[in-house]
């Protein structure tokens, strides 16, 4: 079972980045695939969620508007789009698989892949 966090990198205010989560091991219609970030200092922040049954989508409230997460279930990937980029979305971003959607908390997540940093400097 692993998780697999990449596309991560410096971006410039105002800029987009694509980050990707390669999943494999596991029957992927039973999960959620849910993106958390964690900034220096700060508490871990639930940015996105996806079924991979159905596609239904949740997103955080600091990243609602901004934000699209998709997936591929035959290639077994889920990727999180980022546009309109801040300096507060400067974060390591993992990917977690859950059994239920939450963006408030990250109980229903039982494994996490190693984070991809994003960085949003000028």
């Amino acid at each position: 079972v692993q998780l697999q966090a990449s596309g991560g990198g410096l971006v410039q205010p105002g800029g987009s980045l694509r980050l990707s989560c390669v999943v494999s091991g596991f029957p992927f219609d039973d999960y959620f695939i849910g993106w958390f970030r964690q900034a220096p200092g700060k508490e871990r922040e639930g940015v996105s969620c996806i079924s991979m049954r159905d596609g239904s989508e949740y997103y955080g409230d600091s990243v609602a508007g901004r934000a699209t997460i998709s997936r591929d279930n035959a290639k077994g990937t889920v990727w999180l789009q980022m546009n309109s980029l801040i300096p507060e979305d400067t974060a390591v971003y993992y990917c977690g698989r859950g059994t239920w959607c939450s963006t408030t908390t990250a109980r229903p997540f039982d494994l996490w892949g190693e984070g991809t940093l994003v960085t949003v400097s000028s």
